[in-house]
């Protein structure tokens, strides 16, 4: 499965002035890494988005965003964001931000 990689570029932009960040290959698309742990995705035109369990409610109602469910079934406090929701890129910065801030504020992987 191919990701977009013009959404990829513009997740870059937005993420200028961010240290830190990393990106992986990972569900058939490219991931976005915070210390370690994914905050947002690209698959095909799809951001997924990370958005934490107490607003996973709040960041469906939110017109073009659904459940993300790429195992079958759905995944809590990570949501789908369809391509009417970015095409302004302030759209698609508020989504990083606010995923970005979220996985930045989640206790250190362990290592094991």
């Amino acid at each position: 499965m191919a990701y977009d990689l013009g959404l990829a570029q513009r997740i870059r932009e937005a993420l200028a002035d961010r240290p830190g960040i990393t990106e992986r290959r990972m569900f058939g698309g490219l991931a976005f890494l915070v210390d370690g742990k994914m905050f947002v995705g690209v698959q095909e035109s799809v951001l997924m988005a990370r958005v934490g369990p107490e607003r996973h409610h709040d960041a469906l109602a939110v017109p073009h965003v659904r459940e993300m469910d790429f195992t079958g079934r759905p995944m809590k406090g990570y949501v789908y964001v369809d391509p009417p929701a970015l095409a302004e890129d302030r759209n698609l910065s508020h989504w990083v931000q606010w995923c970005v801030t979220y996985v930045a504020s989640l206790p250190a992987k362990r290592r094991g």
